[in-house]
């Protein structure tokens, strides 16, 4: 199918499906439910793994737009180019009025999409960040101090991070709370628990988290590895343009498994019920943030 007749096909179907349809009806049927139709819909063949730039990268960009504009919040979808010569679009939510400092709630939303053929679907990395950042846009809907931005352009060295980085450089952020690689239990720090989180600068924070966290093992570093560590929460990770200007950032994760960026990657590898607990956890710290 042509990219414009199948664009056209995802437009009309998110158009006309009910708020409560894309965005989950989550009081009726949990917390887990509302993330897995989130994770199901954004690595269904329809997103076509949602590479920057394609049919499929609007079809996960509507899906955002919609739920965020059903919440009430004020949005705005910032393009810019990619060295690829593809477009990507950052979109950020927010409630109008604020003047304080804010803090920043991100996740990237872009994925490998199809090479050589072969449909890489991202269910974990990163659409498992992007539907926790989806719940809690839900969950903190009346709060008007932060600012959620949905990355374009991960996988195209972080350009969408860079852009993002421009258009945010006059608002005054106190935090940021980067959400990557959320919802699986596949490859746990420690194997006697798969109820746990990786929380990357977040030891400075480690009374608050221990409280807040829903019942889950913490960690404050990839592994015990120091390299690791420095690896993804300073180099590879869209939030290293907010830790490059000073600004204090938290990475919450569950690590990378041998599906990550590969076929694999489908939300039935996903431990739902304990990505539940995930996002509760990060909530319940941000109630007090």
């Amino acid at each position: 199918m042509p990219f414009s007749a199948r664009l056209a096909k995802i437009i009309l179907i998110l158009c006309f499906l009910p708020a409560a349809a894309v965005t989950g009806a989550m009081a009726q049927s949990g917390p887990d439910e509302g993330l897995r139709r989130d994770v199901e819909f954004l690595s269904d063949s329809l997103c076509t793994g949602r590479k920057t730039g394609t049919a499929g990268s609007s079809a996960a960009s509507f899906y955002i737009i919609h739920h965020l504009r059903s919440l009430g919040y004020e949005v705005r979808v910032e393009a810019f180019g990619t060295s690829s010569g593809a477009v990507g679009h950052n979109i950020i939510g927010f409630k109008p009025g604020f003047t304080g400092r804010a803090l920043l709630l991100m996740a990237s939303y872009d994925g490998l999409g199809k090479i050589g053929g072969r449909f890489y679907p991202g269910a974990d990395s990163n659409a498992s960040g992007t539907a926790a950042l989806l719940s809690l846009a839900e969950r903190f809907k009346d709060r008007s101090d932060l600012v959620l931005a949905f990355v374009d352009g991960h996988n195209a060295n972080l350009s969408g991070a860079e852009a993002l980085k421009l258009s945010l450089g006059k608002v005054k952020l106190r935090m940021v709370a980067s959400l990557d690689i959320l919802g699986s239990t596949l490859a746990p720090p420690d194997e006697f628990w798969k109820n746990y989180l990786i929380v990357l600068g977040g030891a400075p924070f480690r009374i608050s988290l221990e409280k807040a966290g829903a019942g889950l093992h913490l960690y404050y570093d990839y592994y015990g590895s120091r390299s690791f560590t420095d690896l993804f929460y300073r180099k590879v990770s869209d939030h290293k343009v907010f830790l490059d200007r000073g600004i204090p950032v938290l990475m919450f994760t569950s690590g990378i498994t041998l599906n990550t960026n590969r076929e694999g990657d489908t939300w039935r590898t996903l431990d739902f019920p304990v990505f539940a607990k995930r996002v509760e956890a990060i909530g319940n710290w941000l109630e007090n943030q």
